[in-house]
């Protein structure tokens, strides 16, 4: 078994730190709804802008879903997710007077919260234990052999097993900055990476080229 400990400090060592557009509960929630598929800037960008209009849940729960349209226009499902949005400040409001709940179990029960923005909630607002996966997680843990998983729900049922709780806030933005710097989707920078030694998707890469060379 790898030695999660060791091999995630020099992970964090090539991270940048972590920007954060919020940390109040509610804007975290709206800002991770609106953050599926879409790019980080345009997500920070258009949740910002929403912010600026509707200010809280009861703001947002009388909005008219083709202003929030226009305003989060270039996110991606916008039309989709104007309505989401609203929808879940209308049930914060109604059931927790405006207040985002803090637990697990409350969080999922709000519509167009799944699994991975409940737990960045619970991190990133409440300074709570728990594992977003999101693609970037999926994909690192994966290629250095952490889990041998094939969704991100996989994925977190097994980090549970690995990840001391006291890591376990901060994995999420270490990771996704990692991904974004050095594990790229796409040509990652091998070379650069720290943990290269005990990745096991670089022992692969590393015996393919040997292969081909003698081809």
């Amino acid at each position: 078994m790898k030695d999660f400990v060791s091999i995630y400090k020099k992970i964090k060592m090539q991270a940048p730190e972590h920007h954060f557009e919020f940390r109040d509960p509610f804007w975290v929630l709206i800002t991770t709804i609106l953050s599926q598929r879409t790019k980080d800037n345009v997500t920070d960008a258009s949740a910002r802008a929403l912010y600026n209009r509707y200010h809280d849940a009861a703001g947002l729960a009388m909005a008219k879903p083709e202003d929030v349209k226009k305003i989060i226009k270039n996110v991606g499902f916008s039309n989709v997710k104007s309505k989401r949005v609203i929808d879940a400040a209308k049930y914060i409001l109604k059931n927790y007077n405006g207040n985002v709940p803090d637990t697990y179990e409350e969080l999922m029960k709000i519509k167009g919260v799944g699994t991975k923005t409940a737990n960045i909630v619970l991190t990133q607002s409440f300074n709570k234990p728990a594992i977003p996966v999101d693609t970037h997680v999926h994909r690192i843990v994966n290629r250095i052999g952490f889990v041998n998983t094939r969704t991100p729900e996989e994925t977190e049922t097994e980090l549970k097993k690995i990840i001391p709780l006291e890591y376990q806030i901060e994995f999420n933005p270490v990771l996704v900055e990692f991904g974004k710097n050095i594990c790229k989707p796409v040509s990652p920078k091998c070379d650069m990476c720290l943990v290269r030694d005990c990745c096991d998707y670089y022992s692969r890469k590393s015996i393919n080229n040997v292969k081909a060379n003698k081809a």
